[in-house]
């Protein structure tokens, strides 16, 4: 999905995939300095393995005791300063680090150095934070309200979409419990379900993410899903920057793990592609730039013989220090491979090693890439996703 300003807050949790439990103990005392100038309270540091983490790794949340205080950290044993990257949620650490912060004010000289290392030891390749959205009972479940936010409203988040984005559970109208957006169902299985249910031109969807609540930087992340083919339906998984809201959309990256549209209908490529009617596709983005009008961005496809959505696949994204890759079923073999060296990543930054990125799962209806609903659209559509995973690389 291409990103907006107006559709994103901002989330964080900085996993650089960084495993630790423990580690050594925070350092740093949040002072009164000297003179005039009262110091920022140094932050602190705790963690947790609740929430999805496991296998070692645990999420970490940044605190400052001074009001209106911005904390800045590094993870690579430098000292951070003001240019580091900025805390915004907890994040995920899966890996050997050393987390440094400092908390700075209006009106008061920056706080000492909190220090603490972690060394889980974590092999490469070993889940480190999934939600299996899973459901012992015999009724539908909420998503967990620990990973999981919403966007809502109207055309709230761009591309001329048609639907009304609702919070699960959600009674405000259109949106209705009766009929919900997103459940997970008895057995398990997230459900995110497009309807028509009201006045004719009315439809309603839902678009989870995990923005303020966790995001991870490296690693790789996959989810298995099902996805509905029929016009207008346009489901997608994806991460953004957590600093969209410091430097905006496409500044903070958006990396698209899986977009679909229309299924069995005009293939990805347009008219002259040489790919017949039918040709089902899914493709993998990047989309990066100091502005809309200066975006840098690359979109492959995949298919194979006889592939469709409408059967259970694994999407997946291998994220390295300079390099995004995109698979299907099998992390061996992506189909696409994005190089912060790539000549059309000069001179438009590379966005994808300045901090975590947040997850977001949405079926949108309509909008510029698929197109209107038309007669032949199918409602209810399901996007059914059977879990999201992270793994340590």
């Amino acid at each position: 999905m291409r990103a907006f300003v107006t559709r994103f807050r901002f989330i964080f949790i900085a996993v650089a995939f960084l495993a630790g439990c423990g580690g050594g103990g925070a350092t740093g005392t949040g002072g009164g300095g000297g003179g005039t100038t009262p110091q920022a309270a140094a932050p602190t540091i705790s963690t947790t393995a609740s929430n999805g983490a496991q296998n070692g790794a645990v999420i970490a949340t940044l605190a400052t005791t001074t009001s209106g205080a911005t904390i800045f950290y590094t993870i690579d044993g430098s000292t951070p300063t003001k240019s580091s990257t900025q805390y915004i949620a907890p994040f995920l650490i899966a890996s050997n680090l050393t987390v440094n912060a400092i908390a700075t004010a209006a009106n008061y000289s920056n706080s000492n150095v909190t220090t603490q290392a972690f060394a889980a030891n974590i092999a490469s390749n070993t889940l480190v934070w999934s939600d299996e959205f899973s459901n012992s009972t015999s009724s539908n479940t909420l998503p967990s309200a620990t990973n999981w936010t919403y966007d809502t409203g109207y055309q709230c988040c761009g591309n001329n979409e048609q639907e009304t984005y609702c919070a699960a559970g959600s009674t405000t109208s259109p949106c209705s419990t009766s009929s919900p957006n997103a459940y997970i169902a008895p057995g398990g299985g997230l459900n995110i379900v497009a309807e028509t249910t009201l006045a004719a031109g009315v439809y309603t969807s839902a678009r989870l993410k995990s923005q303020g609540l966790f995001s991870f930087q490296y690693g790789r992340i996959e989810a298995k899903m099902t996805l509905p083919e029929s016009q207008g339906m346009w489901p997608a998984f994806w991460l953004l920057g957590n600093n969209i809201t410091t430097v905006n959309w496409p500044s903070c990256g958006e990396l698209d793990v899986m977009e679909h549209i229309d299924g069995n209908n005009t293939p990805f490529g347009g008219p002259g592609s040489g790919n017949p009617p039918g040709y089902d596709w899914i493709a993998g983005s990047v989309h990066g730039g100091a502005s809309g009008s200066a975006e840098e961005n690359g979109t492959e496809q995949y298919t194979t013989n006889g592939f469709t959505t409408t059967i259970p696949h694994t999407y997946g994204m291998i994220w390295s220090k300079g390099e995004i890759e995109y698979y299907v079923d099998d992390s061996s073999k992506p189909y696409a491979i994005y190089k912060s060296t790539d000549a059309a990543w000069s001179p438009t930054p590379w966005p994808f090693d300045s901090g975590p990125q947040f997850i977001l799962l949405n079926l949108a209806v309509g909008g510029d890439w698929p197109g209107n609903v038309n007669s032949t659209t199918v409602f209810p559509s399901t996007m059914q996703v059977q879990y999201v995973r992270i793994y340590s690389n």
